[in-house]
């Protein structure tokens, strides 16, 4: 992802304005070189690459356990697509309108800003109105109302008028439909995230961290309707997204000496592969006599919701191993073969959006129909070629249906780096 060379320092291409000045009076750094903004235009192709690649693994996390679930990274550590997904938002929102507030103005920055959200609302509420007729009319047609229930849109049928002000609210959400609301929360406090970058990118950090450990300390939540909570936690997983806005205003620089280090890789391996340890304890439980009981009381449990210090800690581990491993002008990023995931990461909301519809069609296919592992490589298969094509075709839109408007298009405008969905 594009933490790879950008998480060490590298300039892009074609630029010369770093997006973070250095304060008044003070020595410029020379020991590794400043992280520019990418050039009028000019995609990072492995934050597209990785993008579309959580793209693919939400979808097929979205459907019931299945043999090819087993290629999805939740299985081997603490992390998942999630937290890649959260990550680059946060960076590439940060290097889109991070430019505007440098160039146009906060004010400028911030309308930018809200008008990316509302777009994103309207998304949701459209997913929302398809995804709650989709399950309506299979729970009716085929007579099963456990798939109203599983999906959870009991209260929607019980009271419409409540639930879809709720919904407006964000506060009520079917199944699979809980990452948009988060991305919508932490997009509006994008201005004041970056105001404050522009001041001091450190002390910004610090103000997150410190959130973060106030959440776990006093359990600060987001109610859900009817009850309940937020599934993410805006609280808790701003940290992730701050934490992908500062890499990309400066912070990946100053870190690179840290995670070109030896001992950083060995620490990431180490971790990683004590996490991959753990993570079979779940599947292979006679391995667990090996788990010291101290350590799984302190352990257990891993909390998605408040972003688990375990899962961050997770993905910074895997951030570091791809620093490494991925440069920026590797050329398989040109390959075809991945030509398909970088469609996908390059239309984040749509397909987003796509997935989540495409997941419940799956899971209702393979309730229906005892068709075993082989049916649900096809129909995991089937969603990820329907995504692609859906991609293809809205890449296509916008490169020749819409070249007139391309033309004057700029990068500080352009919502689809701009995180995506």
């Amino acid at each position: 992802m594009t933490i790879a060379d950008q998480v060490t320092g590298s300039t892009v291409a074609g630029t010369a304005k770093p997006l973070q000045a250095n304060p008044a009076g003070a020595r410029p750094r020379t020991a590794s070189p400043a992280i520019s903004l990418p050039a009028i235009g000019e995609r990072e192709l492995r934050l597209d690459l990785f993008r579309g690649l959580a793209l693919w693994l939400i979808f097929i996390d979205h459907l019931p356990p299945s043999l090819l679930t087993w290629f999805t990274i939740r299985n081997y550590g603490f992390s998942d697509a999630t937290e890649i997904f959260i990550f680059i938002s946060g960076y590439t929102a940060a290097f889109v309108y991070g430019r505007a507030m440098l160039e146009s103005g906060v004010v400028v920055a911030t309308a930018r800003i809200l008008r990316r959200v509302w777009q994103i609302y309207v998304a949701h509420v459209f997913l929302f109105t398809i995804f709650l007729a989709e399950i309506s009319y299979v729970a009716t047609r085929f007579e099963n109302p456990l798939y109203t229930e599983e999906m959870g849109i009991m209260d929607f049928l019980k009271q419409p008028d409540v639930t879809i002000v709720q919904a407006l609210l964000l506060r009520f959400r079917p199944v699979n439909m809980d990452v948009l609301p988060l991305y919508i929360v932490l997009m509006l406090a994008l201005p004041l995230i970056l105001w404050l970058m522009k001041w001091r990118p450190d002390v910004t950090l610090g103000l997150s961290v410190l959130l973060y450990a106030v959440t776990w300390e006093y359990d600060l939540y987001l109610s859900a309707y009817p009850n309940g909570f937020w599934a993410f936690n805006p609280f808790a997983w701003q940290l992730l997204f701050v934490f992908g806005a500062w890499c990309a205003l400066g912070g990946a620089r100053r870190m690179s000496r840290i995670l070109a280090s030896r001992v950083t890789m060995w620490i990431s391996i180490a971790y990683l592969a004590a996490a991959f340890y753990v993570t079979l304890t779940w599947y292979v439980p006679q391995l667990s006599q090996f788990m010291p009981k101290l350590l799984e009381q302190w352990m257990y449990p891993i909390d998605k919701a408040d972003l688990d210090v375990l899962r961050f800690t997770h993905f910074l581990a895997l951030a570091a191993i791809t620093v490494r491993v991925l440069p920026r002008d590797w050329p398989g990023l040109k390959s075809r073969w991945l030509r398909p995931l970088i469609l996908c990461g390059s239309h984040s909301l749509e397909i987003f959006c796509l997935g989540v519809f495409l997941a419940f069609a799956g899971h209702f296919i393979l309730a229906e129909v005892a068709g075993g592992p082989a049916l649900h490589a096809l129909i995991s298969l089937s969603g990820i070629l329907i995504m692609w094509a859906m991609a293809w075709v809205i890449s296509w839109y916008k490169r020749v249906a819409d070249k007139s408007g391309s033309k004057t298009k700029s990068a500080v405008g352009s919502a689809d780096m701009a995180g995506g969905g």
